[in-house]
């Protein structure tokens, strides 16, 4: 079942750090099956307020996700991101093909 890394980010402060981790951060997701989603916008704001940028990347699985954000070569960028950057990261679980909205009533 796929996992995903969501990254909502309000601010970004451009500087070498941040071109760097963006020039390497795809061979970090290679080994993992890591691929975009999505990746900024444009977007379409339908409900409440939005401010910032969306980021989504799929993994064939939460363990392959996980592994990812743990390995050595993520670990060794990820502060060019964390010290630039304002925003929340998160993995979740995707669903099984099929899933319904009423599934998760029990």
């Amino acid at each position: 079942m796929p996992a995903y890394a969501v990254a909502l980010i309000r601010e970004t402060r451009f500087d070498p750090e941040v071109k760097q981790y963006l020039e390497r951060i795809d061979a970090t997701l290679a080994p993992f099956s890591g691929k975009y989603l999505v990746h900024g916008g444009p977007y379409t704001p339908l409900e409440g307020a939005w401010a910032g940028d969306l980021v989504v990347i799929e993994f064939p699985t939460m363990e392959q996700a996980q592994g990812w954000y743990d390995s050595d070569a993520y670990k060794a960028i990820r502060p060019f991101r964390t010290q630039h950057t304002e925003g929340d990261v998160l993995l979740v679980q995707g669903v099984p093909e099929g899933h319904k909205g009423a599934d998760i009533l029990g």
